[in-house]
């Protein structure tokens, strides 16, 4: 039997690290067969022809890995600050900040750029992997004494928690959450030292570190962390209230220098999501309790319910703890609680925005599941480390368990298979842990054991693996057609001197980092409010509520933007280049005014308070219109808004319908059909080309109903044309881009406006001021007596990032200091003197 004081509680141990590296290994590996195993079950990539990258995989992940490659082999346009690719023009580090931060991300360096897709699945088995080796660290760093619980049982443990289904069903499509499934057992650890005075300067740094690798996730292991902190300092009977209270004051200052050490690359990213466009939001409604309760069976997948399958072998243990009377009653009591209060606080809709950050999330509102994860495996190994359950605790386990099947059918059935894959698996986990006790079976009890992990979690990848393709939107693996696209950029590519767009024909929301280039399309957290409202008064699409900006294929907005080169795919077709002459990337023009007649909206700024151009011009409600105003000339022979029969455009000019909300197609008398997807206000239509008027009056149709808001425009290409010579002739004479600015010498005697084709997102100053908005691009006022503009972006909050980092290390080394005196006097000094503290 354990001794009296063992069964106060779990307690740090001292091990050497090396007792703990052969575990954490047999954890990784675990992790690894698992999730490879399920892949190839579910004949998904890069074990079968179905594709894996479904939603934000696809569309915005495998995207900003590329642009990292190209960062590191120095192919990228833009740099760590500025992202020439994207929005036309877009800060990064936010971007950087929320993405590709983890040090895992570096790794794609090491793979061929055609090969991403696979470089990004290699990335995210390592994050699980390496999450299932601190998770079995921790725990063996939890135990003093691990006879009662041996190394291998901890491994796993540590693979249970890396193959929960948050893991493999939800975050293995958002590889960036995997950064948090990581911290949550680091950042427990960091608790164990400030708990007992210990690592005060590697503690700071773990927490930087996770933080810096995704702050998202970091934000709730904290909250996690914290709570498993102050569970443990209440059940810790050795120390005063005093020394607890200490002891949480140390884990609140370790937090808060580590936050300090990340600042550089959190306050910009929390300043980034202020200024980005909000998107869609889903009003947090709890699901039905069996539902919840269906997810904790394996081989189950829903999107709006929480993924709480974890494998029989973490769950049986964790149910027998209350039952296990090796365990002291406060422990089983204590970390029962704090199971039922994080499972309770997920139903909730003020602990739901607790858990993340106080902002409804777009999408699922059960990010923060993999914490209960985390928590139901730390209570399975403290009644492990309290010795085997015996006959009396198994049993009521599995009573527990069968409950919780039991309330999963009483609601929508869930498959027979994943009911019998869930009975399989904790008949095999109470077998092995019956096993356990008699020490000539542990060799059997850990095949059993880790054979049941292995089968569930593999069973539930390979499902889930198949529900998203079904679910989910998907976007295909780097194949011939991305790489002829890509070549046909490469070829036409001349910035600065022009942009070349990828084309409305994406495959991603991020093809311009995907493929290269320099367009209008993005798609990300951080989208730009200003960019996505003055593309929309200009006539563009989106979806997800604004935050994915498609790309605009309009000649006007071609010329004002200088896309001088576009590509164009149709489907079993080679890519076409569309050429057509841009004024120059910096133009110059006369003050604004207003137009008159137009119904005046607010101009689209970056932030309240940035300056704008004389004038008071304001963007009306036609898009052509605003089109003609951003441009400086009318281009459009004829503008009608709903015609009730007709578009009676003149013959010669090119027909383009607005129609943001209709789904559905449109065509110009016999002309092939366009299409149009919009589903406002989640997706909004683009303005799209019907085709050229080959005689007057021809009438615009639909395969339906009218939609309720239409308005087309009769584009005139002559007088395009001569509009975009002026801007030519009197725009600059030559333009220099930065990774973090631009350069451009204007015509001497320029008067009026310096404008950038640009969006004027926060961060701009422009010679030495800040930059002024020209209906929402970056804008200089000029002169007549200087013919050189300096344009320069810095991310928001990147200073005041800096200062806060600076001083956070003049804390940390002050602190290491203090530490090497103190334990140089101590070594010197009788062992009566206490553990240093601060």
């Amino acid at each position: 039997m354990p001794t009296t004081k063992h069964l106060r509680g779990l307690t740090t141990a001292s091990a050497p690290p090396a007792r703990s590296a052969r575990p954490a290994l047999a954890a990784a590996l675990i992790t690894l067969v698992s999730v490879c195993a399920g892949d190839a079950v579910a004949s998904v990539f890069p074990f079968g022809p179905r594709n894996r990258s479904v939603s934000d995989l696809g569309n915005q992940f495998v995207p900003f890995h590329a642009q990292l490659w190209d960062l590191l082999h120095g192919r990228a346009e833009g740099g760590l600050l500025l992202n020439w690719r994207s929005g036309y023009g877009t800060a990064f580090l936010p971007d950087l900040g929320t993405y590709l931060t983890s040090p895992f991300a570096l790794l794609v360096g090491l793979f061929p750029r055609d090969r991403i897709d696979l470089a990004v699945y290699v990335i995210t088995l390592l994050k699980m992997a390496a999450a299932g080796a601190a998770m079995t660290v921790l725990l063996l760093q939890l135990a003093r004494d691990a006879r009662h619980a041996p190394r291998w049982a901890a491994a796993v443990l540590g693979a249970g928690y890396a193959l929960c289904g948050w893991s493999v069903a939800e975050a293995a499509y958002n590889p960036m959450w995997l950064d948090g499934l990581i911290a949550f057992p680091l950042l427990c650890l960091v608790g164990e030292w400030a708990r007992t005075a210990r690592r005060p300067v590697l503690g700071p740094l773990v927490v930087a570190l996770a933080w810096t690798a995704n702050f998202y996730t970091a934000y709730m292991a904290t909250l996690g962390a914290a709570l498993v902190l102050c569970l443990r300092l209440l059940l810790d009977g050795e120390r005063t209230v005093r020394e607890r209270l200490l002891g949480l004051a140390r884990a609140t200052g370790t937090v808060l220098l580590g936050i300090g050490l990340a600042a550089p690359v959190l306050v910009p990213v929390f300043l980034g999501t202020r200024h980005a466009s909000p998107g869609w939001t889903k009003e947090f409604v709890p699901v039905p309790w069996t539902q919840l309760f269906a997810r904790m069976l394996p081989a189950t997948y829903t999107f709006f319910t929480p993924a709480l399958f974890l494998g029989a072998c973490v769950l049986l243990p964790a149910a027998a703890l209350l039952a296990h009377r090796p365990v002291p009653w406060r422990v089983r009591a204590g970390w029962a609680a704090l199971v039922v209060a994080v499972a309770l606080s997920l139903q909730w809709g003020p602990t739901s925005l607790a858990w993340h950050a106080f902002a409804i999330p777009n999408g699922s509102t059960y990010r923060q599941t993999f914490i209960l994860s985390g928590i139901l495996v730390l209570a399975a190994w403290t009644a492990l480390s309290h010795g085997w359950p015996g006959r009396r605790a198994l049993l009521a386990g599995t009573g527990v368990l069968a409950a919780v099947a039991l309330a999963a059918s009483a609601g929508a059935v869930p498959d027979p298979r994943a009911l019998a894959l869930f009975g399989g698996g904790v008949a095999a986990a109470a077998a092995g842990l019956a096993l356990a006790r008699h020490r000539g079976y542990a060799v059997l009890a850990a095949l059993l054991l880790v054979g049941s992990l292995t089968g569930q979690a593999a069973a539930t990848t390979a499902y889930a693996d198949r529900k998203r393709l079904h679910a989910l939107d998907d976007y295909p693996v780097w194949g011939a057609d991305q790489s002829a696209r890509a070549a046909a950029i490469a070829r036409a590519d001349d910035w600065p001197r022009y942009r070349t767009d990828p084309g409305r024909e994406r495959i991603t929301g991020n093809d311009p980092l995907l493929l290269g280039g320099e367009g209008g399309a993005y798609y990300s957290s951080h989208t730009p409010a200003v960019l996505t409202s003055t593309l929309a008064a200009l006539g563009g699409g989106w979806t997800s509520g604004g935050r994915v900006v498609e790309s605009l294929d309009n000649p006007v907005t071609d010329a004002i933007f200088a896309v001088g080169a576009r590509l164009r795919t149709e489907p079993g077709h080679a890519p076409v280049l569309v050429r057509a002459p841009a004024p120059p990337l910096v133009t110059v023009r006369p003050e604004a005014r207003a137009v008159p007649g137009a119904r005046a909206v607010a101009e689209a700024r970056a932030v309240p308070g940035t300056p704008a151009v004389p004038g008071g011009v304001r963007y009306g409600r036609s898009p052509f219109r605003n089109q003609e105003l951003l441009l400086g000339a009318r281009v459009y022979s004829r503008v009608l808004t709903s015609p009730r029969t007709a578009a009676v455009c003149p013959a010669g000019t090119e027909v383009f319908l607005f129609a943001p909300g209709y789904y559905g197609t449109a065509r110009l008398g016999d002309g092939p059909p366009v299409a149009l997807t919009g589903r406002l206000p989640k997706r909004r239509a683009a303005m799209v080309s019907l085709g050229t008027a080959e005689s007057a009056g021809i009438p615009v149709t639909f395969d339906g109903a009218r939609p309720r808001e239409w308005s087309v425009g009769c584009l005139d290409h002559t007088r395009l044309s001569a509009a975009v010579d002026r801007l030519t002739d009197t725009g600059a004479v030559s333009v220099t881009v930065t990774d973090s600015g631009v350069r451009a010498e204007v015509p001497a005697g320029s008067g009026g406006v310096a404008v950038l084709a640009a969006p004027r997102i926060a961060g701009w100053s422009c010679d030495g001021r800040p930059a002024a908005s020209y209906l929402g691009l970056v804008a200089a006022p000029l002169n007549g007596s200087h013919t050189t503009v300096n344009c320069s972006f810095r991310p928001p909050g990147l200073r005041s990032g800096v200062a806060m980092a600076a001083a956070a290390v003049f804390v940390l080394v002050t602190v290491a200091f203090r530490t090497a005196v103190r334990r140089r006097a101590m070594s010197a000094s009788p062992p009566r003197h206490q553990p240093f503290t601060y």
